[in-house]
């Protein structure tokens, strides 16, 4: 991190937003403090992270002044790091000159680093700040019924308060009045000390400022029995707003009850039940049948169903043995299982989920960042048109003071914006939960705007739109070479390599009894081959053109790679220094669901294109039995230059496996990486696929689409509401109870709304 050596990134878990005013509060209350910089609250996640001078401001000044306005705050526990964000989600939309994002690219496989250690969830503590008012929520209280939570208690408290006002008023008419002007002011005493905080950090225009002047206001023009009925419906309101909040983020919360507490860890041949929490890499855990696989792992020992669907979504389990991964979260269907730990508990495919999903509401969609900055002169506007409501009328015309008090109050409480800008982080979040629960991860409200709106779909072949696991399928020799002398030369090539034709030729001399030669300084030709020292000469695996461009095939040997080529095979050459030695073809078969997503998108208004690095006969063949257009031997740079071109015409994704084509993955306006659960799929582009499907493609766009649906749903009900209300207030058509329950309503209203997404399933064609 550049700047001051005191600088430090700060992480804490904030309890208590319920809606969109609570993180504007508390996001400008502490931007304020000197030393503070790069301030970021997500409401859904409940995270308050920023830059911290602490030679300016000390921590423990952070958390008072969030505890002055009402909040519990806790430091999140070690390992959550400020670059967990991923490149091509928040910077896609606020910096498109952003570093690129970590592929390796070519025939190359270098090693990448791991992802930050998990942020687990902190516990957080709101009692013993500050009185009942807008009060929020305690994590103790989750779980309980509404009547027994802190809010749950306000209601009760407050509808004593106006209970007894009738009762004396109903007993001694001549001091009913006081009893209800007393319910009032002891119910939004609490209030007002929270608003009084919020004005002294520069805040004036809060729910809590405009409910303790309203109330007030209605005592003054003798209207003492409607105040305290005010007073009482603000707090159901907070009610229903921390429970359509917390419904809100029940999706989160289950992913971490996924992972087991415990796990049998084996110590000395014996299984001794530890906490997973505690599980280090390189141990080894017994999961029995029935149970959760408490750690990401690779099997050691044991066959057996492994149901991955709390993971990928994946409904049927998959048989798994001896070096097959595992995730955290998964169940054991079927026999014992012994697996290695391969990621530590911060680090597992679950917890990075969670991450994702946490952080990724820092990758505001556009319309969120408008609205935000719509809210921001909102409220200052309503509070003057309120005045002017309360003074206009009575100087102009001479009418009733009292009345047009009471309709600038009633407009003062209708124009709170917590329901608008509440309207997209919850759809959002909700859409976010829902993918995930699938197996289908993006980073953010941007990614998720970007992807509603792709016309155009590019596809990169190899383990995308095929398995990534070509065979091995005719081998040919020149002059007096013999089949095993060419294996054990490419297989001395490809040593060390994973990637898919590396991997296929490997496993071709494995079969074939053939060691492959000793070889070093293997070197990759970017979308051409693998050069390396063999014995001790170089030798080469590359595409025919190259190959004879540069003397290692003839004119015969063309014509045959065109052959395998014209039937869906690849190719390559393998020769030495101008001397051939012979061709290898192999062919990776379309996944099963290629052909059916191609017509989901086909039916969605979307065009999808092939483009590869192949030669064009052989994705003529696999474009050709899908139906799409293709575009052959592309360079990197030739998929960055196409890629751009489609992004001027229209929104486009590019599918890659998460590894190639980074350029042309950034260049896109989505970028999505296939791959089941592994490092570059999780931390790479802007969504990632975990099963592997192409028909999950068009699932994501049908999710996309409707989260914003949905987030159109949800302006139009808040503003429309405020319209409506705005105009009855100002005829008088509508008094102050009416309004708080309006606002109140607007934002449960959308919250509801938005939780409907997290039953929206997107595999499901309309």
């Amino acid at each position: 991190m550049s700047g001051s050596k005191s600088e430090e990134f700060c992480d804490w878990t904030v309890s208590g937003m319920d809606c969109g005013s609570c993180a504007t509060k508390i996001k400008d209350a502490v931007s304020r403090l000197p030393g503070v910089s790069d301030v970021q609250v997500a409401i859904m996640s409940e995270r308050l992270r920023l830059t911290l001078d602490e030679a300016q401001t000390g921590r423990d000044k952070v958390e008072k002044t969030v505890r002055a306005l009402g909040y519990g705050i806790e430091p999140r526990k070690a390992g959550a790091k400020k670059d967990f964000m991923l490149p091509g989600a928040a910077n896609k939309a606020e910096d498109e000159d952003a570093a690129d994002h970590s592929r390796d690219d070519g025939h190359d496989h270098a090693g990448h680093d791991h992802g930050p250690a998990a942020t687990a969830s902190a516990k957080s503590d709101d009692s013993g700040h500050g009185s009942p008012g807008h009060v929020h929520d305690d994590p103790a209280d989750r779980g309980k019924r509404w009547y027994q939570t802190g809010k749950g208690k306000l209601v009760i408290f407050t509808a004593l308060l106006l209970g007894a006002a009738w009762i004396i008023e109903y007993l001694a008419p001549d001091i009913g009045r006081w009893a209800f002007v007393a319910a009032c002011l002891i119910g939004v005493a609490p209030v007002a000390q929270r608003a009084f905080a919020a004005l002294r950090m520069g805040q004036p225009f809060t729910i809590e400022s405009l409910m303790t002047v309203a109330a007030i206001g209605a005592l003054f023009i003798d209207a003492a029995e409607e105040a305290a009925l005010v007073v009482f419906l603000f707090a159901v309101g907070e009610v229903l707003e921390g429970v359509a909040a917390g419904k809100a983020r029940d999706g989160i919360r289950a992913l971490a009850n996924l992972v087991p507490k415990t796990a049998l860890l084996e110590v000395d041949g014996k299984p001794q039940e530890v906490p997973a929490a505690s599980l280090a890499v390189g141990q080894t855990v017994l999961v029995r049948p029935g149970d959760r696989i408490p750690a990401d792992g690779e099997i050691s020992e044991g066959n057996s169903g492994v149901d991955d669907s709390p993971v990928t979504g994946e409904s049927v389990p998959v048989n798994k043995g001896p070096g097959d991964t595992v995730f955290a979260g998964s169940i054991n269907t079927e026999a014992v299982l012994r697996v290695k730990v391969t990621k530590g508990p911060e680090d597992n495919t679950i917890a990075r989920i969670i991450r994702l999903v946490e952080e990724a509401e820092e990758a505001r969609a556009p319309t969120e960042r408008f609205i935000d900055r719509f809210s921001r002169w909102y409220m200052p506007l309503i509070v003057v048109l309120s005045v002017l409501v309360i003074l206009v009328p009575p100087l102009a015309t001479g009418a009733d003071w009292n009345t047009w008090v009471y309709r600038g109050l009633t407009l003062l409480l209708i124009g709170c914006p917590c329901a608008l800008v509440i309207s997209v982080p919850a759809s959002i979040a909700s859409a976010m939960s829902t993918g995930a629960r699938r197996g289908l991860l993006m980073k953010g409200g941007v990614v998720i705007e970007a992807a509603s709106k792709v016309s155009r779909i590019a596809f990169d072949k190899t383990g995308t739109l095929t398995h990534g696991r070509p065979k091995v399928t005719d081998v040919v020799t020149f002059g007096t070479t013999t089949e095993a002398e060419l294996l054990a030369v490419a297989a001395g090539v490809e040593t060390g390599s994973s990637h898919p034709l590396a991997v296929a030729i490997l496993n071709r001399a494995k079969l074939a009894g053939v060691e492959a030669l000793a070889s070093k300084d293997a070197k990759a030709l970017m979308g051409k081959g693998v050069v390396a020292t063999v014995g001790d000469a170089p030798a080469w695996v590359a595409s025919p053109r190259y190959a004879m461009e540069n003397g290692g095939l003839d004119g015969l040997g063309l014509r045959q790679a065109t052959v395998f080529e014209e039937d869906g095979k690849t190719a390559v050459a393998v020769f030495r220094a101008g001397a051939p030695l012979g061709l290898i073809a192999m062919r990776d078969e379309p996944r099963a669901d290629a052909t059916e997503a191609v017509r989901q998108l086909k039916a969605m208004g979307i065009t999808p294109v092939i483009l590869t690095g192949d030669n064009p006969r052989t994705a003529a063949a696999i474009a050709g039995g899908l139906g799409m257009e293709f575009q052959a031997d592309m360079m990197p740079e030739d998929k960055l230059k196409f890629i751009k071109t489609m992004h001027d015409e229209g929104g486009v994704m590019m599918i890659g496996d998460g590894i190639n084509d980074a350029p042309a993955l950034k260049q896109a306006n989505v970028g999505v990486a296939m791959g089941s659960g592994t490092d570059v799929a999780l931390e790479t582009a802007d969504a990632a696929i975990l099963r592997d499907r192409v028909t999950d493609i068009p699932a994501v766009i049908r999710l996309s689409r409707a989260a914003m649906a949905n987030i159109r749903q949800n302006v139009t009900i808040a503003l429309g509401l405020k319209a409506v209300f705005l105009m009855t207030s100002v005829l008088g058509l509508t008094g102050l109870w009416l309004a708080i329950l309006a606002d109140t309503g607007a934002t449960v209203l959308v919250t509801l709304n938005a939780l409907r997404l997290l039953r929206f399933n997107p595999e499901r064609e309309a």
